[in-house]
C-alpha cells in the first residue's frame, strides 16, 4: 500500500497537485478491533486508533498545515477475511463510505442490496470451485474426494463444485471436513479415508485451492515433498510491480522508525537491533501507557515482556544492514498477489478520486461548475462511492480494470509444484483462468506420479465406441459397467449413455460404431438356397418331359389312350409350366418378373387343377352312361366339350389376373420391417385381395376335384384313376393348407422359398401320383398294358 501510494504521487497525470496520504493499522485478526480502527479513521479521531502500543500505525501522511487527527477517512482498504468484509461494509455502510477489500473471496459479499459499499479486488469463491471443476472435468477425473475445511468458505466451495460436475460424469467418492478446534483427529481421520482407497487407486493426485497452492510453509517443508509433489492448484492471480523490487530493498528502519514491522523483520533477518536508544524509548512508552487495552490479557503482556528481553540482548545495528540479496519470502517480488490486490485497490481508489476531482467545465464560469468539483480537503464519501463504480482503466501493467458490481473480472494463476534438486519443491506456473476460459500448458506439469502422462482417476474406465453406461446399483455414477450396443444400435463416442439406433435402410458394423448401407438381399441363383429350388424346379420339368416322351412313344396303347390321352398330353404340359414357373420367382425382382411370376403361378396351377377335374368328371361320367336312360350324358362329355371346359375355367383365372395386374399390380419393394444387416428386396402385394383370389380360385377347383374324386375311388374298373387323382388331390390340398401360415410367418427372402417349396412340393405330388403308376405299367408290366386288363374288374 505504502508503495502504491508513493508511486501515484510521484505520478504526473494521475491526481496531478494532489498528494495521497495513508494510515495503517494492525486489527491483528480480531474483529472488534477492525471494526473500532475503522470507525475511528472514518470519524476523524485517529489519535484513538492505537488501541494498544502493539498496534501502532507503520506511517502516516499529514496534509500540510493539518494533522492526521483533523483529516476524515473518505475510503477504507481492509478485510483480509471475509467475515471482517461483511462488518465493514455493514457499519460504513449507512455513512456511503466505500470499503474496498484485497483477500475477502465471499460470494455472499456480490449482493449490492446488502453490500451496496463494497468492492473487491480478489475473484469470487465462485470462480474458483469452478475452475476446479473444469480442471477435473478437462482431465477426465471422474473419480475424487475432497478434503473442506468446516465453514462457509469450504460448505460453498463444495456446493459450487458439485453443481459444476453434474451431468458430466464427475463423482466424489467421499467429502471430509476439518475444524479448527479438532485440526489433527479430523486430518488424521481424512488421512484415513483416503488410505483406505489404496486398494483401488496407484497414487495420488492433489487439486488445491488458492487457500493453500502458494504457501510457503509447504513448499519448503521436506517431509511435506514426499507426499505433495506434483500439486495442481488455483491461486491468486500475480502480476509484477514495476518498482517494488527497488522499493524493498531501499528500506530501512532508520528511515520509517516507526515501522514495528520493520523493526522485527530486522531483527530476525540480522539478529541485531536497529536504532537500540530508541527501541528503549518505545518499550518504555508501552509500559507506561494509561490506555492499554489489553490489561485483561496477561499472556499477552507476557509474550511482550519476553520481546522486550530479547531486544535487549541483541547487539545494536551497524546501519550497513540491506535487504539487497536477502532470499526471504518478504523480498521474493517474482509472484506477488496479494500485494498486487493491494496495489489494485490503493489504484482504483485513485482514479475514482481523480475522477471525482475533474472539472470538465473548467473553462466555464465559476458559477457553472461549482457542482461538478469538489475540493480535495473535503472529499465527501458518498460522491467517491459513485466514482468508483465507474472505474474503467488501464492499470501500469497495460491491464483493463474495472468493477462488476462489487467484483473484478475473475483471473486466477494455475500453478503446479515441482521438485527442486535441493529436495524441497518450487511453484511453478502452468497456465491461468480468465473468466470461464481455461488456459494450460499441459506439458509443463510435473504430476505426482513422475510421468508425463496424466494420471487416470477414474472408478470405471471409459465405455468404448460399441457400447453404453449402465450404472451400477447404489454405487456413484462414475461407477458403471460397460453394456455392448444391441443390433442394429451404435454409439461412436467413447463414454455414450446411449445407444442410437439406426435409419432404417442402415444396419450396425460388426463393431456397433457406426451405421452402414444395408445390403439388398433377394433369393439368387448363386446361394445354396436358389441353387436347390433351380435344380429342384429343373429336374421336376425334365421328369415332367421325359413322361411326355414316354407317352408320345406309346400313345397307341391302351393305358395312354385310356381317360382321353389327350387330357393327359394337357396336364403334363401344365405340370411343366408350374415346375418352370417357380424359377420366375428366383433372382433380383424386377417390374416385369413381378408382374409375370404371379400370373404365371396362377394360370399354370388352374390349367392343371382343371385338367384334373375334367379327368374325373369323364370318368363319373363314364360309369353314369352306363345306366339305362344315361345315353345323353356323355354328349357332354365329348373332346370338344372337354377342352371347351378346361379353357372355360383358365380364362376365369387370367380374367382375375388381368384385373389384378391392371390395378394394383405387385412391385418391387425393399422390405425394411426385418431387422438385420441386410434389406429384403421382394415383390410387394399391393392388393392382398388379387393374390387372395387367385389362391382361391385354385383352391376351389381343387376342393371341387377332391370332392369328386373321392367319390369316384370306389367304381368298377381295374385301373380307376379317380383313385389316383385322390390321392394326389390330398397331398395338393395339404401342401397349400401348411403354404398359408408358412407363407405369412416367414421373414425376408424366405418368404418367396416358401412359395417356390408350394409350387414345386404340388407339382411333384400331382407328377408322382398320377403318372407313376402308368409309367412303371407301360415300361416295367407291358403285360397290364391291355384293353383285357384295364378293363377287368
Amino acid at each position: 500500500m505504502a508503495f502504491a501510494v508513493e508511486d501515484i504521487n510521484h505520478h504526473s497525470t494521475l491526481l496531478p497537485g494532489v498528494k495521497l496520504g495513508y494510515h495503517i493499522l494492525d486489527s491483528c485478526g480480531i474483529y472488534p478491533w477492525s471494526l473500532q480502527s475503522a470507525m475511528s479513521m472514518v470519524g476523524g479521531d485517529t489519535q484513538h486508533c492505537n488501541l494498544t502500543a502493539f498496534m501502532p500505525r507503520s506511517a502516516a501522511y499529514k496534509q500540510p498545515g493539518e494533522t492526521a487527527g483533523d483529516q476524515l477517512v473518505p475510503l477504507v482498504i481492509c478485510a483480509a477475511s471475509s467475515t471482517t468484509g461483511i462488518i465493514m461494509s455493514r457499519m460504513l455502510g449507512p455513512l456511503s463510505v466505500p470499503v474496498i477489500s484485497y483477500l475477502a473471496s465471499c460470494p455472499c459479499l456480490s449482493d449490492r442490496t446488502k453490500f451496496p459499499n463494497f468492492f473487491r479486488t480478489i475473484p469470487s469463491d465462485i470462480y474458483q470451485a469452478r475452475a476446479m471443476a473444469q480442471l477435473a472435468i478437462r482431465f477426465n477425473w471422474t473419480w475424487m474426494g475432497a478434503v473442506i475445511e468446516n465453514s462457509d468458505y469450504g460448505q460453498l466451495a463444495i456446493q459450487v463444485f458439485q453443481e459444476e460436475i453434474q451431468g458430466k460424469g464427475v463423482c466424489l467418492e467421499f467429502i471430509e471436513t476439518l475444524r479448527r478446534e479438532t485440526i489433527v483427529n479430523d486430518a488424521r481421520r481424512a488421512a484415513l479415508t483416503i488410505e483406505a482407497l489404496t486398494a483401488r487407486v496407484t497414487d495420488r493426485q492433489f487439486l488445491a485451492s488458492e487457500s493453500w497452492s502458494t504457501s510457503d510453509d509447504l513448499l519448503q517443508d521436506l517431509a511435506i515433498s514426499k507426499v505433495a509433489s506434483g500439486v495442481l492448484g488455483v491461486a491468486i492471480r500475480s502480476s509484477t510491480m514495476p518498482g517494488f523490487e527497488n522499493y524493498l530493498w531501499n528500506l530501512h528502519p532508520s528511515h520509517r522508525p516507526d515501522d514495528e514491522f520493520l523493526r522485527e523483520f530486522w531483527q530476525k533477518e540480522f539478529g541485531c537491533t536497529p536504532g537500540a536508544e530508541q527501541s528503549q524509548e518505545t518499550q518504555a512508552s508501552y509500559f507506561s501507557s494509561p490506555r492499554r487495552t489489553w490489561s485483561d490479557h496477561p499472556s499477552n503482556v507476557s509474550s511482550l515482556n519476553k520481546e522486550a528481553l530479547l531486544k535487549a540482548s541483541l547487539p545494536a545495528c551497524s546501519g550497513t544492514e540491506s535487504l539487497e540479496g536477502v532470499q526471504h519470502p518478504f523480498t521474493d517480488t517474482s509472484q506477488l498477489r496479494v500485494a498486487y490486490n493491494v496495489y489494485l485497490a490503493v489504484y482504483a481508489a485513485a482514479h475514482a478520486l481523480h475522477s471525482l476531482l475533474s472539472c470538465p467545465n473548467r473553462d466555464s464560469p465559476p458559477g457553472n461548475n461549482s457542482s461538478t468539483c469538489s475540493s480535495p480537503k473535503h472529499i465527501k464519501p458518498g460522491e467517491l462511492l459513485q466514482h468508483l463504480k465507474r472505474v474503467n482503466v488501464t492499470t501500469p501493467q497495460g491491464e483493463m480494470f474495472h468493477f462488476q458490481g462489487a467484483d473484478i473480472p475473475a483471473k486466477y494463476d494455475l500453478v503446479n509444484w515441482q521438485n527442486t534438486p535441493e529436495g524441497s519443491l518450487k511453484l511453478v506456473l502452468i497456465g491461468h483462468v480468465d473468466g470461464f476460459d481455461l488456459h494450460l500448458n499441459e506439458s509443463a506439469i510435473q504430476w505426482s506420479t513422475g510421468s508425463n502422462q496424466v494420471p487416470v482417476s477414474v472408478c470405471s474406465e471409459s465405455c468404448p465406441p460399441g457400447t453404453r453406461k449402465a450404472n451400477r446399483k447404489r454405487e456413484p455414477l462414475c461407477c458403471f459397467d460397460c453394456i455392448p450396443c444391441a443390433e442394429g444400435e451404435i454409439s461412436n463416442k467413447t463414454g455414450s449413455l446411449h445407444c442410437e439406433r439406426c435409419p432404417s435402410e442402415f444396419w450396425s458394423n460388426s463393431e456397433q460404431t457406426a451405421c452402414v448401407p444395408r445390403q439388398l438381399d433377394f433369393l439368387s441363383f448363386n446361394e445354396t438356397l436358389g441353387i436347390t429350388l433351380t435344380t429342384a424346379a429343373v429336374s421336376g420339368a425334365a421328369v415332367t418331359t421325359a413322361v411326355f416322351v414316354v407317352f408320345i412313344c406309346y400313345h397307341q396303347t391302351p393305358m395312354v389312350r385310356a381317360n382321353n390321352s389327350e387330357l393327359s398330353f394337357l396336364l403334363l404340359l401344365s405340370l411343366k409350366l408350374c415346375f418352370l414357373c417357380s424359377l420366375v420367382f428366383i433372382g433380383r425382382p424386377s417390374v416385369w418378373s413381378c408382374w409375370f411370376q404371379q400370373a404365371a403361378f396362377g394360370i399354370s396351377f388352374v390349367l392343371c387343377v382343371s385338367c384334373l377335374l375334367v379327368k374325373t368328371l369323364v370318368v363319373l361320367a363314364v360309369f353314369r352312361s352306363a345306366r339305362p336312360g344315361a345315353d345323353t350324358l356323355m354328349k357332354w362329355f365329348g373332346p370338344g366339350q372337354q377342352r371347351g371346359s378346361i379353357c372355360l375355367l383358365t380364362s376365369v383365372q387370367v380374367i382375375i389376373c388381368a384385373i389384378w395386374l391392371s390395378l394394383s399390380p405387385p412391385e418391387p419393394r425393399r422390405d425394411l420391417g426385418f431387422q438385420g444387416s441386410k434389406v429384403t428386396l421382394e415383390c410387394s402385394m399391393a392388393s392382398v385381395v388379387g393374390f387372395s383370389l387367385v389362391l382361391g380360385y385354385i383352391g376351389l377347383l381343387a376342393c371341387t376335384c377332391l370332392l369328386l374324386a373321392f367319390l369316384a375311388r370306389k367304381l368298377p374298373d381295374n385301373f380307376n384313376e379317380a383313385k389316383l387323382i385322390t390321392f394326389s388331390m390330398l397331398i395338393f390340398c395339404a401342401v397349400w393348407v401348411a403354404f398359408v401360415p408358412a407363407y405369412i410367418s416367414s421373414p425376408g427372402k424366405y418368404v418367396v422359398a416358401v412359395e417356390i417349396f408350394a409350387i414345386l412340393a404340388s407339382s411333384y405330388g400331382l407328377l408322382i401320383c398320377i403318372f407313376t403308376p402308368k409309367c412303371f405299367v407301360i415300361l416295367l408290366r407291358p403285360e397290364k398294358n391291355t384293353k383285357k386288363c384295364l378293363m377287368a374288374r
